[in-house]
Order: structure tokens, then C-alpha cells, then sequence
């Protein structure tokens, strides 16, 4: 329910009202129309097949295994699985349902041999698939480099700065072909996010967005998922709902937009979602006191994650949030609270990257025990555990 009794409902009523007109289309013929209703009769019958296959999956596994599902970490350092690392256990027995590669998980020899047994040793220990997931815009957060044997990868503002499709697909197929081949089936890209502040420490400046025009980077982002889905990895759009006007850096602390934030932001997000093509979506730890007056950063905020982005853009798909590890979150809520307050407001995989100093990190058994005290204790309902867990296992049949 939106809440139209506050500010940040009337500001939410009427992003509904921009969003609600569409353009008119031909009247089709009576005979058109008739074929139309059978073609989505039967796909309304495909989906519900699916629905209730899930749903017969899902009560398959227990409270534990589908809570895990909801949990990707980062493996620290590991290049390799050895026989006693306590990785293994924590994947089979279902603690968490995704991992995240960073650039320090690929060895500097016999890269891509080493990180595809890698993900093949992961894969081999769980009962359902696993997000093997990474950063992979290209440009500063390109973790697959051409120095270890895998691709050039320009940045996003490159490409849209040349602005020729033909090669934001090429280059985004040729890396993803990449990430097949050694098990990566999810990349956290491409960023929509708009450059509309050109001193943005995190966006503009370090060359991650495709521009300031929501239609050109609404453009590229499909051409570069389209790419993607040729090879059958899953992408996830972000930051929800839009980190590019920010001044400041939510991996070291607190974000506050609510000044320079703009309706244009949420475009892409739209576009991308209305053109079926949308997998997922990555929050933002980002404060926008005008979309939500709590003031809480949008991972946190039920108004931005599911009145806004479910409730008004129609997003029925997985959402990610960005490093439950940032500084904006980490510093500021309390490991318990955020992962509670994320939940509750509609999130349904938490990332922790572990790309943090040792005494920061944590494990998929601590994030996991937590869930399982706050689900246990009422604050977390199983019917919220449920929703979440068959949105992941949607995706995972979808793409794997």
C-alpha cells in the first residue's frame, strides 16, 4: 500500500501517474484481437505452470535451505577449494545460495583453468545452482582483465560516449562468452545509473555510467543484457533508484541525495523493466528524504523497494542489495537491524563481499543464524522467506 498521507506517498502518487500513461496503439481487428488472447492465454497458463512448479519446489526444502538461498559472500582471498576448507560445508548444507568473485580470487597464472575449477568445485556441493556472480562493467571495475587471459573491457562511458550499439554488444558478448566458460553465471552490471553530476566520486568520474540521457543509457544497458542472455548470464541493473547525482561515496559512509535526486532517474529502471528483459535489480545505500521521510537508505526502505520499484515500475524479479559491508550500512545500522530492516522492505539476496579487513568480514553460518533468530522470533515472517526464495529459484530456472 502506498502511503499517500505522507509526503513521500504524494511524491510516490504522482511517479505513479507519470508512469501510468502509455501511447496509444492501433485498434487491432476482431480477428487479431482473438488470436492475441489465445497466444496470452496460453502464456498465462506457461506462467502459471511455473508458478506452481515453484511453489511444489519450494515447500521441497526447509526453513534453513531457503533462507540460505537469500545469502551471497564473498570468499575472501580463495583462489582454490581445499578439502577441509569450511566453504564446503557451509554450500552444501545450503547456507548460502551465491558467491561473489572479486579480482583477487583469480590466480595470475593459469587464470581462467584455475577460476573455472573453481566454480565448478562450488557448483558440485550445492543442491540447487549457485549465483556465481561479479563486478564486470568494464573500465575501473573490471575484475576479468586481458592481462590474465580473458578480455578488454571498456567503460561504460566509453560506449556510450561512441555510441554505436554494434559495439556495447560485441564487447559485452565477448565478455560474457568469457564468464561462461569459467562459471560465472550473474553479472552485477550493467550500472544505469545517470551521469548527472560529472564530480560523482563513485559514477561519472571513474567513467561507470553511459551518460546523462536516461534513453541512451537505457539503450546500451539492453543491448549489453541482451548480450549477456546470449550466453545465458544473468544481469543485474543498478543502483536503485539511481546513485548518479550523488556528491559523495556510499562505501565510506552515509549518502544523502534528497537535494539533488531527480524523477529522470528511475528511466532506465523503467524502460528496462517494462522490456521484459530486466533479471534483477542492485540497491542503492542511498538517503532520499523526499522518496521516504524516515530517511532510511533505499536498501532499507520498504517505500523505494517495494511500493516504488515493485508496487509503481511492476519489478516482480530478484532484488540484490549492493555490499550489506559499505560503510553507509555497516557503520550506521548494525549488522542484525540492517539485515532485518533489508528484508522487511522487500530485498531478497544479501550480498556481503567480504572485501573488507579481516575483522569486518563475516560468514554465510553468522548472516545465516541471524535470519534463522529473526525468522524464529516473529520479527520475519516465513511467508516473506518464501516469497523471496521462489523469486531466486524463478531466476536460477530461467538462466540455469
Amino acid at each position: 500500500m502506498i502511503h499517500l498521507i505522507t509526503k513521500a506517498g504524494l511524491f510516490v502518487f504522482l511517479i505513479g501517474i507519470l508512469f501510468s500513461c502509455k501511447s496509444t496503439k492501433p485498434v487491432a481487428s476482431s480477428n487479431v484481437a482473438g488470436e492475441k488472447k489465445k497466444e496470452e492465454k496460453k502464456e498465462d497458463k506457461k506462467d502459471n505452470a511455473s508458478v506452481n512448479k515453484q511453489i511444489s519446489i519450494s515447500r521441497t526444502y526447509n526453513l534453513e535451505y531457503k533462507i540460505g538461498q537469500m545469502i551471497m559472500m564473498g570468499i575472501n582471498d580463495r583462489k582454490t577449494l581445499e578439502e577441509t576448507d569450511a566453504l564446503r560445508e557451509e554450500v552444501s548444507s545450503g547456507k548460502t545460495g551465491g558467491i561473489i568473485y572479486f579480482e583477487k580470487n583469480i590466480n595470475p597464472t593459469d587464470s581462467k583453468e584455475m577460476l573455472k575449477k573453481l566454480s565448478m568445485d562450488l557448483q558440485a556441493l550445492s543442491k540447487i545452482p549457485l549465483f556465481i556472480s561479479i563486478d564486470e562493467e568494464g573500465g575501473k571495475v573490471h575484475r576479468l582483465k586481458d592481462k590474465y587471459g580473458f578480455v578488454k573491457m571498456p567503460s561504460a562511458a566509453y560506449l556510450g560516449t561512441l555510441n554505436n550499439l554494434d559495439s556495447t554488444r560485441i564487447y559485452n558478448e565477448q565478455l560474457a562468452a568469457v564468464m561462461s566458460e569459467v562459471g560465472i553465471n550473474l553479472n552485477f552490471a550493467p550500472d544505469v545509473d545517470l551521469a548527472l553530476n560529472p564530480e560523482n566520486p563513485v559514477i561519472a568520474k571513474v567513467g561507470r555510467s553511459y551518460g546523462a540521457d536516461p534513453a541512451l543509457v537505457s539503450t546500451h544497458a539492453l543491448a549489453t543484457i541482451k548480450a549477456h542472455h546470449v550466453y545465458n548470464v544473468a544481469t543485474v541493473i543498478k543502483h536503485f533508484p539511481g546513485h548518479g547525482s550523488s556528491t559523495t561515496d556510499s562505501h565510506y559512509g552515509i549518502t544523502d541525495i534528497t537535494k539533488q535526486w531527480q524523477f529522470v532517474e528511475l528511466l532506465p529502471y523503467k524502460n528496462i523493466i517494462q522490456s521484459g528483459s530486466c533479471d534483477a535489480v542492485m540497491t542503492a545505500h542511498i538517503i532520499n528524504c523526499r522518496l521516504d521521510t524516515t530517511c532510511l537508505p533505499a536498501t532499507l526502505s520498504k517505500v523505494v523497494m517495494t511500493d516504488i520499484l515493485r508496487g509503481i515500475l511492476g519489478f516482480d524479479g530478484v532484488i540484490f542489495s549492493d555490499d550489506m559491508q559499505m560503510h553507509a550500512i555497516s557503520k550506521n545500522y548494525g549488522l542484525e537491524n540492517a539485515i532485518k530492516l533489508s528484508i522487511l522492505a522487500g530485498v531478497d539476496v544479501l550480498v556481503f563481499g567480504n572485501n573488507v579487513n579481516q575483522s569486518y568480514r563475516t560468514t554465510a553460518t553468522e548472516v545465516h543464524a541471524i535470519l534463522m533468530k529473526l525468522v524464529t522470533s516473529g520479527e520475519i515472517s516465513e511467508d516473506r522467506i518464501n516469497e523471496s526464495f521462489v523469486r531466486v529459484l524463478r531466476l536460477k530456472e530461467k538462466k540455469f
